[in-house]
C-alpha cells in the first residue's frame, strides 16, 4: 500500500521574520520547547510553552496542549518550528477521526476519509539543530513512553514524510485492535468498508524523501499493516527500536517503483524485529494468526525495494518473523550500496534470516534458520514455512564484487547454510573462520537428509573457503584448510536451543587460520583470548560464555550490547557503513547489476531446486 502524499503547505510568516531570516542563517534562531500532556488544553487556552496543565479558564496561558494535534495539525501547518522541541507527556493519545485538535480547515482529513486524519509531519530543522519530537523521560532511560494510538483505520500514527533533520524518541506506537488488514482469516481482518471501523491503523511511522532522521528508543507494535513503511530515505540512523508483531511486515521499505531507494548511510544499531507477519493481541502483547505469502501476506522483518545506499545493521536480534528477516537482497548493484551485518542474531524466521547483495560483510553473527518453527503453531500455513527452500545465509554478488562472511555461527534445517547467486570469476565470496553446523533438512525428500554447508547457485563467482569448521553437513563437505569431521563441542546443537558457545576442548578454540582484523567477538568479548582466534561468533573466554537462546532475553548478557548514540565500533576499525565499507570490504568499483535472468531468479520464492 502506497503512503499517501502530504500536500505542500507552508507556514505565512510575518514579514519581520521573513526579512531576519535573509540576514540570519535558520539555525541562529533560538528554538523552543513545546510540551504536551493529557492535562492541557486546546491550542486556544495554551500556548504549549509551559510544562503545566491547563489551569480551567483564560486563553493563551503557558500550559501545555492536551494532544499532538495542537502541534501538528492536521492541515498540516505545524505551530512549531524547524528547530523546536516537542516534549509529549505520559499517557495516551488517539490518533486518527474524532481525536482531540484535529484541524476543521485540513485538505485531507474529514468523516469521509478518516485515513487521513493523521498528524503533520514535523518541519524540518537543520543539520546543526534537528527538530524533536520526544516522550517526556527521554532524558532518564524512557522508563514510561507516552502511547501513540491510532484508530478508525487512519494510514499513520507517525509521519515523516518530506520530513528532513528531525530526531523522535521515546515513544509508544501502536494500536489497540487485534485486526490485520486483508487477513485472509475474516475473523482477523480489519473492518476498511463501512464505520465503525475500530480502533486500529496501518502503519507506525511513515517516511519519504526523508534525510538526517535519528529514531531512538520506540516501541513499534501491533499495527495491522506494517510497523514502519519508509523508502527515499538518506542517512537514517535507527537506535534502541522495536518492531514487533505488525501484521504485515516490521519494516518495510518499497514505497513505490522510483521512490524506494534509499542513500547515505543508513544505521540500525541494537534493534529488534520480531513477529513481523502476526497479528497482536493488544492487550496482552501475543502475538497469534501469523502468516505470510502463501496467504496473501508478506512478512519480512526488515525488507526494501531496489535501493542504493550504505547499509549497517549491528548489535541487533531478528527473529520470528513469517517470511525473511533481514533482507537486504535488492540493494542496487549497479552503485555504490553496501551491506555490513555485524554482532546479529537471525533465527526463526520461516523464509531466510539473512539476505545480501552486493559489496557484503557478515561477521561475528549468529545464524539460526529453524525456518519451521511455526509448525502446528500461530495457525501459519506450512507452505509459508522454509521459503526459498529455507537457507539460513543467501548472498548475490555482481561483476568485481566481494562479500565476506567471516567468525559467524550458522546453522540451519533449510536446504544449505549459505546460498550463492550471482556474479562471474571477477565476483568473489570469502567465507572464513565461521562455524557451519548442520541440521536435519526439513524440506529434503530422499538422499541425504542434512542440510549443506554451501551451494552455487546459477553463479561462477569464486568463492573462498578457509578457516572454518564443518560438522553434520550434507555430503560431508570440507574443503582442505578447514577443521573437518569434528562435533564442535559447543553448550547446544539442538536447533530449539542453539547455543553456539564454546566448551573446553572444542576444535573451534584457537583454530581460526584466516587473519583478520576482528578484535572482538559476538558478545563484544576480546579476540583472540588464545594461541589464535576461535572459529565462530564465541570467542571462548576460559569458561562457558553465555550464548543467545531463541531469542536471548532482554538485558542478558547474550542479548546485543547496548551502543548508546553515535559510539564507535571497535571490532574492525569501523564506526559507520561507508567507512566500514572501506576498510573492510576494499575499494569500492562501478559494477553492473545481476542479469535479468538471476535477478529474477533471486527475488522471492525462487531457491534450489536440486
Amino acid at each position: 500500500m502506497a503512503i499517501p502524499r502530504l500536500r505542500a503547505l507552508r507556514f505565512f510568516l510575518p514579514i519581520a521574520m521573513l526579512v531576519a531570516s535573509v540576514v540570519l542563517p535558520s539555525h541562529a534562531f533560538a528554538a523552543t520547547t513545546y510540551y504536551v500532556r493529557t492535562d492541557g488544553g486546546t491550542d486556544e487556552q495554551c500556548n504549549g510553552r509551559a510544562d503545566a496543565p491547563y489551569p480551567g479558564s483564560g486563553n493563551g496561558v503557558d500550559c501545555a496542549w492536551s494532544h499532538p494535534n495542537y502541534a501538528l495539525p492536521t492541515n498540516d501547518r505545524p505551530r512549531i518550528d524547524g528547530g523546536d522541541t516537542l516534549i509529549i507527556g505520559p499517557g495516551d493519545y488517539m490518533i486518527g477521526w474524532e481525536s482531540p485538535g484535529l484541524s476543521t480547515k485540513s485538505l485531507r482529513c474529514d468523516r469521509s476519509s478518516p485515513y487521513d486524519c493523521y498528524p503533520a509531519a514535523p518541519p524540518s530543522g537543520t543539520p546543526q539543530q534537528r527538530t524533536r519530537i520526544l516522550g517526556a523521560g527521554f532524558d532518564a532511560g524512557c522508563k514510561a513512553p507516552p502511547r501513540l494510538w491510532g484508530t478508525n483505520r487512519v494510514d499513520l500514527v507517525f509521519n515523516l514524510q518530506d520530513a528532513d533533520n528531525v530526531e523522535v524518541g521515546c515513544l509508544e506506537i501502536t494500536d489497540k485492535s487485534d485486526c490485520v488488514e486483508f487477513h485472509a482469516n475474516d475473523e482477523v481482518r480489519c473492518e476498511r468498508d463501512a464505520p465503525p471501523f475500530g480502533q486500529w491503523a496501518s502503519i507506525g511511522i511513515g517516511a519519504k524523501r526523508s534525510r538526517n532522521v535519528w529514531l531512538h528508543d520506540l516501541n513499534i507494535h501491533g499495527l495491522s499493516g506494517r510497523g514502519v513503511m519508509a523508502g527515499g530515505l538518506r542517512d537514517w540512523t535507527i537506535e534502541r527500536v522495536r518492531i514487533h508483531a505488525n501484521g504485515w511486515a516490521g519494516w518495510d521499505g518499497d514505497v513505490g517503483e522510483g521512490e524506494s531507494s534509499n542513500d547515505g548511510d543508513i544505521v540500525f544499531r541494537n534493534v529488534e524485529i520480531a513477529w513481523n507477519g502476526c497479528a497482536e493481541h493488544w492487550q496482552t502483547g501475543e502475538p497469534f494468526a501469523c502468516w505470510a505469502q502463501e496467504e496473501g501476506g508478506y512478512g519480512d522483518g526488515l525488507g526494501t525495494g531496489k535501493t542504493d545506499g550504505h547499509w549497517l545493521v549491528e548489535d541487533s536480534r531478528i527473529h520470528h518473523n513469517t517470511s525473511d528477516g533481514l533482507d537486504l537482497l535488492y540493494t542496487d548493484e549497479s552503485k555504490t550500496a553496501t551491506v555490513v551485518v555485524r554482532r546479529v542474531y537471525a533465527a526463526a524466521n520461516a523464509g531466510n534470516q539473512v539476505k545480501t547483495a552486493g559489496n557484503a560483510l557478515i561477521e561475528n553473527s549468529v545464524i539460526v534458520g529453524q525456518c519451521a518453527y511455526f509448525h502446528k503453531k500461530y495457525e501459519m500455513s506450512d507452505g509459508d514455512m522454509c521459503r526459498a527452500y529455507g537457507n539460513a545465509l543467501s548472498i548475490g554478488v555482481g561483476p568485481k564484487q566481494t562479500a565476506t562472511v567471516r567468525h559467524n555461527t550458522i546453522t540451519g534445517e533449510g536446504d544449505c547454510l549459505i546460498l550463492t547467486a550471482g556474479g562471474n570469476q571477477t565476483s568473489r565470496v570469502d567465507i572464513y573462520n565461521n562455524a557451519l553446523i548442520g541440521q536435519k533438512d526439513v524440506t529434503a525428500s530422499d538422499g541425504d537428509m542434512r542440510s549443506c554447508a554451501h551451494y552455487a547457485d546459477d553463479s561462477t563467482a569464486v568463492v573462498n573457503f578457509d578457516g572454518n569448521a564443518f560438522w553434520n553437513v550434507k555430503d560431508d563437505m570440507c574443503p582442505p584448510g578447514n577443521v573437518c569431521g569434528r562435533e564442535p563441542k559447543i553448550a547446544s546443537l539442538d536447533i530449539a536451543n542453539f547455543d553456539p558457545a564454546p566448551l573446553a576442548g572444542s576444535p573451534l578454540i584457537d583454530h581460526a587460520t584466516q587473519n583478520t582484523s576482528v578484535t572482538s567477538d559476538f558478545l563484544r568479548q576480546s579476540r583472540p583470548m588464545g594461541a589464535a582466534a576461535d572459529i565462530g561468533a564465541i570467542e571462548y573466554q576460559g569458561g562457558q560464555a553465555s550464548a543467545p537462546a531463541s531469542p536471548p532475553p532482554e538485558g542478558s548478557k547474550a542479548a546485543p550490547a547496548k551502543v548508546e548514540g553515535n559510539a564507535s565500533n571497535d571490532t574492525s576499525g569501523a564506526s559507520a557503513p561507508r567507512q566500514g565499507s572501506a576498510l573492510i570490504i576494499g575499494t569500492l568499483a562501478a559494477a553492473s547489476l545481476l542479469t535479468a535472468g538471476v535477478a529474477a531468479a533471486m527475488r522471492k520464492g525462487r531457491g534450489r531446486k536440486s
